[in-house]
Parts: C-alpha cells; sequence; structure tokens
C-alpha cells in the first residue's frame, strides 16, 4: 500500500477551505469536486460546467519538460510548435492599423463558439524607442510625432484569428472586428472619482497606456490594466490621475459605442497589473488585485449589487459601485479603504508618516492634502497606495498576477521580486478564504512555491490554470540579470508548470524559454485547450527573423501540439519551432 505523506497543516489548511474533495485527491483517496460546485473564476475555465476531473499522479505527463537555455528562440517540448500570429507593426485591419509595441495580456475570444476562429485582445504595454519608426505606423497616419508614435503603439489590440485547414493559426486582417484602442481613445470614467474635484471634475479620459495584465468578465468584456502610467502622462502633458486604472472594452462591439471603453475608478488608481473575478456566496462580483511595485499591496473589490447572468453587459455597473479592501497579512483580515478613517488618521495630531510612504518622499503635509478634513471617497480611489499603507495594508514584494484556482477558490498570487527585502527569486503566495467566501472578510495564506534553483525559476509573473488544476507561471527576470551571477542556472525567461494538488504539488517543470532578451507573458487556454496564446515581449536579438524583419519584434504566438483537455500525454517529435 502505498505510504500517504501529507502535512498536517496542509491538510487542515485544505479543510478550512471547506474542500475536502481536494484535500482527498492529495491524498491520492479522491477526484477533484465539479468546477460548477467549486469555483467561480475568469478564464478560460468559463467553457466548462462539469469537469469532474480525476488528477494525475504527474501532472507534468504530457510534456517532457525542457532545461534553461540562453538560446535566442522560443523552445518548445518535443511534439509542440508554434504560429506568429502579429508582430510590431503588422498591419491588422483593412483600415491599416498597425499591431503595437511589447505586447503582454492576452484573451481569447471565441466567434460562435470555435476554438478555431475568435478575437484575441492583447495588451501592448510599453514603447522602446530604440525600435520606434514611422515603418511601424499605419499609412494613414504619415510623419507622425514622437507623441503620436508613443501614445498610437500602446493601449491594446483586437485582432481575428483562425486555424486554416493546414493547422496553422493566422491573423485575419480582413476582420470586421480587429481594430486599435491607444493613447488617443476616449473613455468614460466611472464610479466614486468620476467628475469629482480629486480628478478635475472630469467625467472623460483620453487614451490608455502602460496595459500590462487584466482580466475577463463574466459578462465577455475586457479589464486591461494600466501599471507604469506616470512617464507616458508626463510626457504626453496629460493629467497623471487620468491613468493608473482598470478600463473595460466590448471586443466585439466594432465602433465602440453601444459599449463604450470605460475606466473604473472604483477599483483604485495604482500600478495595476490584473484583474481576476469570482463570484461571492452572496452573488456579489469580488475583484483581486495587485499593485506592481516593491512595498505595494493585494487588494479586493466587492460590489454592493448582486450579478445577474441575464443582464448581460449590464452588469458592467457592478464595477461602479462597491468597497475596495485591501490585505492585512499580519492580521489575515481584509482592511476597508475609508476615506473617513483615512482622513482622520492623518490629521491626527500624533500622526507620523509610514516608512513605505516616507521612501516615496511623502510628508505630512503632502498626506493632508491628498486627503483633506472633508475627504471623499475619490480621493481614496485617486491615491488608493497612500490610503491603503495608512490604514495597515501590508507591502509586499510585487505582487502581479493574481488567480482563482477553478478547483478549491484559493487565490494564487505571484509575489515577483524585491531585491531590497533581499527576496531577489520572488515567491508565488497562496490565500484561502474564511469559509471558502470571496465576500469573507478573513483569510489564512502560505508561500505556495518559492523562486530559487531548487525551484528552477525566477520572479513570478503571469498566471494562469489548465483542466488539470496545474498552475501555468511565466516569469520576468530583468534583461541585465538573465545569465548573469547568481541567475545564471535559470538561462532566458520561461515558461513553467506547478500541480497544484498531488506529489508533484509546487514542483515547477519548464515547458517554454523565451528568445534572448524577452519575457514570455500573458498565457490562455482555448476553451478545449489545444491551443496556448502567449505573448514574446521585448525580445532583443533577432527573433522573429521572418522574411523581411529588420528588428527583433515583439510578437503573440499560438502554441500547438496539445491534445486537448486534461492536456493528453503521448507528444513526441521536434523541439518547438516557428512553422
Amino acid at each position: 500500500m502505498e505510504t500517504i505523506n501529507l502535512n498536517r497543516r496542509k491538510f487542515l489548511g485544505y479543510l478550512g477551505t471547506g474542500t475536502v474533495a481536494l484535500a482527498a485527491a492529495s491524498t491520492g483517496l479522491g477526484t477533484l469536486a465539479p468546477i460548477a460546485e467549486a469555483a467561480h473564476t475568469a478564464d478560460h475555465l468559463f467553457a466548462y460546467d462539469d469537469l469532474g476531473l480525476t488528477p494525475k499522479a504527474k501532472p507534468h505527463a504530457f510534456f517532457k519538460p525542457i532545461m534553461p537555455t540562453l538560446e535566442d528562440e522560443l523552445i518548445l517540448p518535443d511534439g509542440f510548435s508554434y504560429d506568429i500570429l502579429a508582430a510590431y507593426g503588422d498591419v491588422i485591419n483593412p483600415k491599416g492599423d498597425t499591431f503595437g509595441f511589447n505586447c503582454d495580456f492576452t484573451i481569447y475570444f471565441p466567434i460562435k463558439g470555435s476554438n478555431e476562429r475568435g478575437l484575441l485582445w492583447v495588451n501592448l504595454e510599453y514603447i522602446n524607442d530604440k525600435y520606434m519608426k514611422q515603418q511601424y505606423m499605419p499609412l494613414f497616419m504619415p510623419n507622425s510625432s514622437e507623441d503620436t508614435m508613443q501614445r498610437y503603439h500602446q493601449g491594446g489590440a483586437i485582432i481575428e484569428v483562425y486555424r486554416d485547414k493546414s493547422g496553422k493559426w493566422k491573423m485575419d486582417t480582413s476582420s470586421k472586428y480587429a481594430r486599435r484602442i491607444t493613447g488617443f481613445t476616449p473613455f468614460e470614467l466611472t464610479g466614486p472619482a468620476a467628475g469629482s474635484s480629486a480628478i478635475g471634475g472630469k467625467t472623460t479620459a483620453i487614451g490608455t497606456w502602460a496595459n500590462c495584465s487584466g482580466g475577463m468578465t463574466f459578462w465577455n468584456t475586457v479589464l486591461s490594466c494600466e501599471e507604469n502610467f506616470e512617464t507616458q502622462a508626463r510626457k504626453s502633458n496629460l493629467p497623471s490621475e487620468h491613468y493608473g486604472w482598470v478600463i473595460e472594452v466590448d471586443p466585439f462591439d466594432v465602433d465602440d459605442q453601444t459599449f463604450k471603453p470605460r475606466k473604473h475608478t472604483a477599483l483604485g488608481r495604482f500600478n495595476h497589473e490584473n484583474t481576476c473575478m469570482g463570484i461571492t456566496k452572496s452573488g456579489r462580483i469580488a475583484v483581486y488585485m495587485g499593485d506592481d511595485k516593491q512595498n505595494a499591496c493585494v487588494y479586493k473589490y466587492i460590489s454592493n449589487g448582486k450579478y445577474e447572468a441575464g443582464k448581460g453587459k449590464e452588469n458592467s455597473k457592478l464595477l461602479e459601485d462597491g468597497s475596495l479592501y485591501v490585505a492585512s497579512f499580519a492580521q489575515g483580515r481584509w482592511i476597508k479603504l475609508d476615506a473617513t478613517e483615512v482622513s482622520k488618521r492623518v490629521h491626527d495630531s500624533k500622526f507620523s508618516v509610514p516608512a513605505v510612504l516616507k521612501m516615496r518622499d511623502q510628508t505630512v503635509q503632502s498626506l493632508r492634502a491628498m486627503f483633506p478634513a472633508n475627504a471623499t471617497q475619490a480621493h481614496v480611489m485617486v491615491n488608493t497606495h497612500e490610503a491603503a499603507i495608512i490604514l495597515g495594508g501590508t507591502p509586499t514584494d510585487r505582487p502581479e498576477d493574481l488567480e482563482i484556482s477553478p478547483f478549491d477558490n484559493s487565490i494564487f498570487i505571484a509575489h515577483t521580486n524585491n531585491a531590497a527585502h533581499g527576496n531577489i527569486h520572488g515567491h508565488i503566495t497562496r490565500i484561502f478564504e474564511k469559509e471558502d467566501d470571496f465576500e469573507s472578510m478573513e483569510f489564512m495564506f502560505e508561500i505556495f512555491a518559492a523562486g530559487g534553483r531548487q525551484s528552477g525559476f525566477s520572479a513570478p509573473d503571469n498566471l494562469t490554470f489548465d483542466s488539470d488544476a496545474n498552475l501555468w507561471v511565466v516569469t520576468d527576470m530583468s534583461e541585465s540579470n538573465i545569465g548573469k551571477g547568481v541567475y545564471e542556472w535559470h538561462g532566458n525567461n520561461g515558461l513553467f508548470v506547478l500541480p497544484t494538488h498531488g506529489q508533484n504539488t509546487g514542483e515547477a517543470f519548464q515547458f517554454a524559454s523565451g528568445p534572448v532578451g524577452s519575457e514570455l507573458t500573458g498565457p490562455w487556454f482555448t476553451a478545449d485547450e489545444k491551443t496556448l496564446f502567449l505573448a514574446v515581449q521585448h525580445p532583443s536579438a533577432t527573433w522573429p527573423r521572418r522574411k523581411g524583419d529588420v528588428d527583433p519584434l515583439p510578437s503573440v504566438v499560438a502554441i500547438n501540439g496539445f491534445k486537448g483537455n486534461n492536456l493528453d500525454k503521448g507528444n513526441n517529435g521536434n523541439k518547438g519551432k516557428n512553422k
């Protein structure tokens, strides 16, 4: 009989979430609970109603893990290959719009339920002036200024993609849906800050940029997150408080008029990485978010209203009216960001500036200006990081992507790194909400996996799940560190698979290695899990080397070779190269 070696703390932790089935699965005694009962998570697993999956003893059995490498190629396991869908400067539609720079987060939206034709939303995070050239601008914008090129090449792209009869993925440049969301797109402002003095009385904003990661709503729209927005706002002489928000776009709204692009101020303003959405036991929407900078916090938003599937995109209003909370890991609880309480604290004669804010040159006077005696929620939403720290939010090590496990409702957080704390390789945190409810104000947590030589990965970034409860993790080491010193063992940035149950829980198996200088971002599966979309950001040598390419070009790819749901094993063949 096989010996069961299950850590008692972990076992009790699983039971504490109400997921007895998962605890049984972890010991090899049972199967995972059906997803319809266990999870509400905004990812490709929306497509499934009842999986009832049996976990594999070795969840990496469907591919042979690769070794670290410094090769200037997108390296994949035997039996897998990739197709380049769009690269910087490629024309995407009949109008002549071009694909922007530094692609990041991706979401696939099926057309008529198809796993072989759909819309792909792609974030376009930032521009590198070294590669910014007029030749990559659309022909209808000749002789563009530097500011115009910078703002145009950021934001988001909606492209139509399909798999042809030979099995190759391509972009359909004749698509009526394909279009760009740029630094010039008009946005409506919603929520507490809209029209307030804290945002200059404005109800609209022009443009989006620094779009890092994001999420998918239950009503089939994109949530895209503005991260390092400050520099472009300053360069373009635009109000900084109009940026740093979560935007929402309907990819199927051809003219962006039926569902106008919007920025949701109720979700707070900070250096957003992504969003992940769940439904509480009472039927409300919960949105988890991270602030991607050193010594920053983890947030949760809970809507006041309840989600009604029949209302479709009207549910977007749930993101305009609710409460924003910050995590205190020291207390294991969520703290409500309340304007009255923040104002009361900063105007107390005994108030002293928290150390984290002192490092950002904040003073008592500047904080009192941010939060006047009559402060409203608008002031808190515009200055969310400061409010969170003042009220006791825990500063952490760059909380980037957060994802809800579709099997037990635990929340995984990629804490990328924080050299100031000596945490150079980062870690993945796992939160268990009390009573397995996203609306709970108490939680427990654990370090699910730590980066370093012992695990094989460093600087975890974007996350996604497959239907076998494997966590897919891309890494985000600085290009200046790759292959050097204490990072030498890692090779280029890559994509790793970490089982979240069974005997290999928390072990990292490398699935992909990116080209020289790049990071891999935005992994997203089609619903049948036969295709994985992935962005290759800031390659710096010669990739992708298509005919006519003169620069290394950020590109979004489709990875082939998967056998479908449960990621069937048995793939054999050659190293993954561009078809």
